[in-house]
């Protein structure tokens, strides 16, 4: 499960971009909702018995600004042929995609992001790390889930009210 801070960022990200002409304000919203969460899909990778430490394990590949990159010209493309301008959408797709790492980068768990893969399949941490990893799982259910939870809506608190600030009539 995505945590708090990576939904405020693709949220707000919806809230404070232009949708390109074609999409519709909530489907733009929506997509980058689902940018700023996707790189956690490599979870999947510790039922298939992949190490974390691994290139496909959770905080590799999908983690990396290549693959942020890569997946925003992916979804240009899909835009483009549905005539929606691609431009937008690479970039913002990309940009909050990118956060994800960025972001994990800065918790204080886990065994750091591989950033800059697949050029290098080190993993970073920030040297600040005010940001405690969030459970796995069910485990964000969890009376360390919740404080993390509620941790986090605190500190990215302005980015959940830019969100869910009022958009002003026509």
């Amino acid at each position: 499960m995505p945590s708090i801070g990576h939904l405020a960022v693709g949220l707000a990200a919806g809230r404070v971009t232009q949708p390109p002409a074609g999409l519709e304000p909530r489907f733009w919203t929506l997509l980058l909702l689902a940018a700023s969460s996707a790189p956690d899909l490599d979870v999947l990778a510790f039922p298939l018995g992949i190490p974390y430490g691994a290139a496909l394990g959770h905080r590799g590949v999908t983690h990396s600004l290549v693959f942020a990159g890569l997946s925003g010209c992916a979804l240009g493309l899909v835009a483009r042929t549905r005539g929606v301008p691609a431009l937008r959408v690479i970039v913002a797709v990309s940009v909050v995609m990118a956060s994800h790492g960025v972001l994990d980068a800065f918790t204080d768990g886990g065994r750091g992001v591989a950033l800059f893969w697949p050029f290098e399949n080190h993993r970073y941490f920030a040297p600040w790390r005010p940001i405690p990893v969030s459970p796995i799982g069910i485990g964000i259910l969890s009376p360390r889930g919740f404080y993390v939870m509620s941790y986090e809506s605190l500190l990215f608190l302005p980015l959940i009210v830019v969100a869910a600030w009022p958009r002003r009539r026509a």
